[in-house]
């Protein structure tokens, strides 16, 4: 039996400065996550003027893994392993938290001076229990080993995990999808049915998932056995994901994913105390721990 998608609402708004605004789409009160997502941010679109730029200082994750997506713009990612790596549009940041780690994403030198757009998704994805403290690993990807997929109408990017019998070379540690779709006017996309929970997030364009009408900065969700097709009315360019129903629930306090809270509390008197390890070349700044 067809369920129907249903329309995440109440989404917030957060500005990061210099007008850079994030759109935070998940976690809301009516879904707390889809498959392994637990956090779902929309980045901008943003204009940096000449000399301005983002400037996330190192700050501390765990239980999880992040994932950068950009369409506009370049990211300099840092953090405590030792990894430097500028993400571009179409290239995959994947870092795993795990036990610990800390990390800052800053605009380039190059980028700040001329002044860039920025537009992106980021999103949290929660590592099994089994998972949650294994060691901490940063993977980049660049665009050319992520697989391209092509259906009548329809051209997609898999960026993390299996679809439509192809697999991502990104590490991922239980079933899931993440996919960006560039769909023409008057299309239909199946979404993957070998994983139970679904998620859609209209970036441009106009579409109908079942019953639901989606345009621009729109997202909704459905979970069953069966699902019904994704219709463009107009071109449109999409984020489809989900993947497997996590095995429990997750705790979410400010940067840390756990399934357990005692272990937040630790992990809020390691950060205190500087126990996560420097970010190697971003040492001089941190974010602390919230009051």
């Amino acid at each position: 039996m067809q369920q129907q998608p249903t329309l995440i609402e109440n989404s917030r708004l957060h500005d990061l400065g210099d007008g850079f605004v994030v759109e935070r789409m998940l976690p809301v009160l009516a879904t707390r996550h889809v498959g392994p997502f637990v956090f779902y941010d929309h980045m901008g679109p943003t204009n940096f003027s000449p000399g301005k730029g983002l400037d996330v200082r190192p700050h501390p994750h765990i239980g999880l893994a992040t994932v950068t997506w950009l369409f506009e713009g370049t990211i300099r990612h840092r953090d405590s392993l030792g990894s430097l790596a500028d993400i571009t549009p179409g290239a995959v940041n994947w870092m795993t938290a795990g036990q610990g780690i800390a990390h800052s994403e800053r605009t380039p030198p190059d980028a700040r001076r001329s002044g860039q757009r920025m537009h992106g998704i980021q999103v949290w994805v929660a590592l099994p229990r089994v998972d949650e403290e294994v060691a901490p690993e940063f993977h980049h990807h660049e665009s050319e080993s992520l697989p391209r997929i092509s259906q009548l109408g329809a051209k997609l990017v898999l960026i993390a995990g299996t679809a439509y019998g192809h697999t991502s070379p990104v590490k991922v540690f239980a079933p899931m999808f993440f996919i960006e779709a560039r769909l023409e006017a008057g299309s239909e996309l199946a979404l993957p049915e070998e994983h139970a929970e679904r998620g859609v997030h209209v970036i441009e364009g106009e579409v109908s998932w079942g019953d639901v009408l989606l345009s621009a900065k729109q997202m909704a969700v459905q979970a069953g056995q069966s699902t019904v097709p994704v219709r463009a009315k107009t071109a449109s360019r999409l984020m489809l994901f989900g993947g497997a129903p996590l095995d429990g629930e997750r705790h979410l306090w400010w940067n840390f994913v756990s399934s357990s809270r005692e272990r937040i509390e630790v992990a809020k008197a390691d950060w205190a105390a500087q126990r996560f390890g420097k970010v190697t070349g971003d040492d001089q700044e941190f974010i602390p721990l919230p009051g």
